[in-house]
């Protein structure tokens, strides 16, 4: 993989790490009863629909293995998934009170 393809890569898994985690923000904030504005939900949803899309396009177009192109996009939809349940987690710890 070339030099730019892997800064694509990265540059993706880090733009859809923070659209994830940016949705789950505002979920649990919506739900917790917290003002959010509209745009930025959208926005939120957007940008992590993009990175998705984004990275699908991207692994459509490489000239990789299709085991290859399934493991990038494996990693990356787990990556994002994690991202989201570390964040639950430790949001939800942080509210648990422990002598």
């Amino acid at each position: 993989m070339k030099l730019n393809e892997k800064g694509y890569y990265s540059t993706l898994i880090l733009f859809g790490l923070f659209a994830a985690i940016s949705v789950q923000k505002t979920v649990i904030d919506q739900l917790e009863g917290l003002p959010i504005t509209d745009k930025y939900y959208g926005l939120s949803w957007f940008s992590t629909l993009a990175a998705i899309v984004l990275m699908i396009i991207g692994l459509w177009n490489a000239n990789l293995l299709l085991s290859e192109n399934g493991f990038y996009g494996l990693a990356f939809i787990l990556s994002l998934f994690s991202a989201i349940a570390i964040q639950k987690n430790t949001r939800d710890l942080a509210s648990i009170k422990i002598f």
